[in-house]
């Protein structure tokens, strides 16, 4: 990290974390959104299919912002200033951590930078420090929706964090039992399962023992998976691409985006982990009927 320091004291997150999450569910300031699950098979991966029973809250609070953002001119960041209720933790002297006001899986956090950042400028080594300081703290599968078309619903750049696994039964992640087969070329691999294009890299887990150390290592392996998919041609910071990125303390894993939605299922990071949410009966019906390895190929680059 050029500049800067952890202020997240080690051990303490995950605490924060459940004591927050209480008090922000009392005040009416966390809004999780209820969903039911199932899972669907194709190609050998049990994918996690989350239904929403009830969109009206975060419907309600859109229509809200549209209305800011009419009557001032300018558009709504919640994130500048972020609800003091969903606050969590000051991470480094760049990133906070906050609660996902909208969760649909339970402790969902969001990294957010301190000034605004586009979401679309690549990660920095500011980024991998505030991320690997959480996610020594807290088990979790991290991720970025890099972009709109990658699934990115706010501009002021975010990373996010769920606790694993992601279902409460079988694998870590429901795309796990396809890494093993990772064939590698020097650092970067390719996963013969997936009909997309992609790269994957192993991490050494004990890089969370020194997040501002690790930091280096993991943005030159991020530049090295944005090179294997032609997303390396970078203007002004900002990527040539949209692509969603996903990384546990052992992986990180990244996929070139082509459209945000298959028909009218929206699509971000999670979904390349295995883990996708529909908004109702008629678009679990659709997800079945053409099969969610197909669908993920759809909105990616097929290969």
């Amino acid at each position: 990290m050029p500049e800067g320091k952890i202020l997240l004291k080690s051990g303490t997150l995950w605490t924060s974390v459940k004591e927050q999450t209480t008090q922000a569910l009392q005040c009416g300031a966390l809004l999780s959104i209820p969903t039911e699950f199932e899972f669907v098979e194709q190609d050998g991966v049990l994918f996690l299919v989350r239904i929403l029973s009830n969109l009206n809250r975060k419907k309600a609070a859109k229509e809200k912002q549209e209305k800011q953002t009419a009557n001032s001119g300018k558009e709504f960041n919640p994130f500048l200033p972020y609800e003091e209720d969903l606050f969590v933790a000051d991470i480094s002297d760049t990133h906070v951590c906050i609660l996902n006001k909208f969760n649909v899986v339970d402790y969902h956090l969001l990294i957010i930078t301190r000034a605004f950042e586009e979401q679309e400028s690549l990660l920095t080594q500011e980024d991998f420090a505030a991320l690997w300081a959480c996610i020594a703290d807290f088990d979790g599968l991290a991720f970025y929706n890099g972009g709109k078309i990658a699934g990115a619903s706010q501009r002021h750049k975010h990373l996010q964090l769920v606790p694993l696994p992601l279902a409460p039964s079988g694998s870590q992640t429901p795309i796990e039992p396809l890494l093993a087969s990772a064939k590698f070329q020097d650092a970067i691999a390719t996963i013969p399962g997936l009909p997309f294009l992609h790269a994957f890299a192993l991490l050494d887990p004990d890089w969370v023992q020194s997040p501002l150390t690790a930091a280096e290592a993991l943005l030159e392996r991020y530049h090295a998976l944005l090179r294997a998919v032609g997303l390396d041609a970078v203007n002004d910071n900002k990527q040539s691409g949209a692509y969603n990125l996903l990384a546990t303390r052992e992986w990180m894993f990244i996929v070139p985006r082509s459209q945000e939605h298959f028909q009218s299922i929206s699509i971000n990071s999670l979904g390349f982990a295995g883990a996708l949410l529909v908004r109702n009966e008629q678009e679990m019906q659709l997800l079945k009927s053409q099969g969610p390895m197909n669908i993920l190929k759809n909105v990616a680059v097929p290969i």
